[in-house]
């Protein structure tokens, strides 16, 4: 059941990484047509103003098809065979279930304590309606989108390759996914009328005890992110605060943008304009932690492995830094110390809630170009003052970060990169290490096993792309693509699932063709790609059905 729910977690990672781009666009847009900051070229009616509108006009499509972008994005990453056509069925069984919805509302609204007559023409927040693709609905937000998605996946991988006699087989594949999904679809939308409607009214208490609960609240909201991370769960806490109502109508990501123009323009604090953003502070751990973090490694590595170490160390922390990507250097803590990861968590807790105590409000999840484009540049005119507060905080918890884990690292000897052994080698560790060493029951400070070695005739074809390289490479040291059942991935790694397991080779081999690692679970395998894993997949797809 875990690793459904893991599996499902990183699904979500598809639509999820779209936003990264979506919030910069947007973040541009209201820059360059701020006139406090730009002068006279920036006055509405100008061709500057103009081109810049239009640029914010597509830079908003993702946040305003939300739903759609959960309900596509999901069967690419949950579906096990036959991806496009599943994204295809989610597409049009969504849209049917709106249909049906709005359908029920317009016959029997008040039945339901629904006034479906209001207008929503402008703002359909506050309402409990929606215009979705053109239909006027219920607004059941990515709940409502995943919820739907999720069981047309379902149906899909259970019945998309069912045979059916042969005077009907023109029904078969995604013509009989869809025509379930539409049979099932009409008790779902009478579920949804009788139960959300409820269900907004205990979203919008949910809303005040958030923004009730203050530092506190903030603190807790914070941990969890982090701490939860090794379980993939930590995606099932940002997920309501961010792209769902938690504590703003629409999410935090989209509710925040769509507020810069008006928060740039006023001289009110941050915490009395937009409250709710407070539980996106979480990417300050991203930003200014690393610093701390990487210093206390390399002081406390070996004198002759401080080079080594430095030149591990510097890619990564511009990573996390500038993109949030931390994943290298959390995995280190867990992999190598698991009290320092603990230690982690609660001081990017602690970061969080201070801030938030100091007024500090915003969307930053994510890395420094989130700090940039979404809040510093917009805002610095009339909010300068706030930002200068959490640098200021922000700074000052890299000092402790550094002194905290200096003394942790030295108090007890952890074998953190460069404080190797003799002999091994310095490397910062995976995800994929950290399950291993868990599951082995060999988690603690040291260095990871030596990988097995096995050998497996790869004799394959080599490739200018790449992508198809790698993928080929991978192909055959999985045995082959009559080998393959299954295959699917996340956000850094190809999931595949084998007949026959024997025939997988060591991580040494994955690894010297450019995988970061292997998960060897038996039949149910991950090879650590990185984030290119889409392209590797799709190129690896392609092989294993030429079979």
């Amino acid at each position: 059941m875990m690793e459904k729910i893991q599996r499902f977690g990183s699904a979500m990672l598809a639509p999820v990484l779209i936003f990264a781009f979506a919030g910069l666009a947007v973040g541009i847009a209201i820059i360059f047509k701020n006139e406090q900051l730009l002068g006279p070229i920036a006055a509405e009616g100008t061709g500057w103003f103009n081109f810049w509108s239009v640029w914010e006009a597509g830079a908003w499509t993702v946040f305003n098809q939300m739903e759609l972008l959960f309900v596509l994005g999901l069967p690419i990453a949950l579906a096990k065979h036959a991806q496009a056509r599943a994204v295809l069925e989610a597409g049009m069984v969504y849209l049917t279930f709106n249909y049906f919805v709005g359908a029920i509302l317009t016959a029997w609204g008040p039945s339901f304590g629904v006034d479906f007559n209001q207008d929503i023409s402008e703002s359909a927040a506050g309402t409990g309606l929606k215009m979705i693709a053109g239909i006027k609905t219920l607004d059941t937000g990515i709940f409502g989108a995943i919820i739907i998605s999720a069981i047309v996946v379902w149906l899909h991988n259970r019945y998309f390759n069912t045979k059916l006699p042969d005077f009907l087989g023109i029904f078969q594949g995604t013509q009989f996914v869809y025509g379930l999904g539409f049979f099932v679809m009409m008790p779902v939308a009478l579920l949804f009328c009788l139960v959300w409607p409820t269900l907004q009214t205990g979203i919008a208490s949910m809303q005040g005890f958030f923004m009730s609960s203050g530092v506190f609240g903030v603190w807790l909201y914070t941990f969890l992110e982090r701490i939860l991370i090794p379980t993939g769960l930590h995606h099932f806490i940002y997920t309501p605060f961010v792209f769902g109502p938690a504590v703003t109508p629409n999410g935090i990501t989209k509710d925040w943008v769509a507020a810069l123009p008006d928060m740039a323009r006023s001289t009110a604090p941050l915490s009395e304009l937009f409250p709710g953003g407070g539980f996106a502070l979480h990417g300050n751990s991203k930003v200014f932690a690393p610093l701390g973090i990487a210093a206390a490694f390399y002081t406390t590595a070996r004198p002759e492995k401080k080079k080594e170490t430095l030149a591990l160390l510097i890619p990564v922390c511009l990573t996390a830094i500038l993109i949030g990507i931390t994943e290298p250097l959390e995995f280190t803590f867990l992999f190598l110390a698991p009290p320092l990861f603990a230690v982690h968590a609660f001081l990017a807790a602690s970061m969080a809630a201070t801030m938030y105590w100091f007024g500090v409000r915003g969307n930053m999840g994510g890395g420094l170009i989130d700090f940039l484009f979404q809040n510093w540049i917009p805002l610095w005119g009339n909010h300068g003052g706030t930002y200068v507060t959490q640098i200021i905080i922000g700074l000052i918890f890299t000092v402790i970060y550094f002194v905290v884990f200096r003394f942790l690292i030295l108090k007890f000897d952890f074998k953190t990169p460069g404080r190797e052994a003799e002999g091994d080698k310095t490397k910062l560790y995976t995800k994929a290490e950290y399950k291993e060493a868990k599951k082995n029951g060999t988690l603690k400070a040291g260095a990871a096993a030596p990988a097995e070695e096995t050998s497996v005739a790869t004799a394959t074809k080599t490739y200018d792309d790449p992508y198809s390289q790698r993928a080929s490479d991978f192909l055959a040291l999985l045995g082959g693509p009559e080998n393959i059942t299954s295959v699917n991935n996340c956000a850094t790694r190809l999931r595949v699932s084998v007949d026959d397991p024997s025939l997988v080779a060591g991580e040494g081999d994955f690894k010297s063709s450019g995988a970061l690692g292997l998960v060897n679970k038996g039949k149910a395998l991950q090879v650590i790609v990185g984030m290119d894993v889409p392209q590797v997949r799709d190129r690896f797809e392609a092989m294993v059905n030429e079979k």
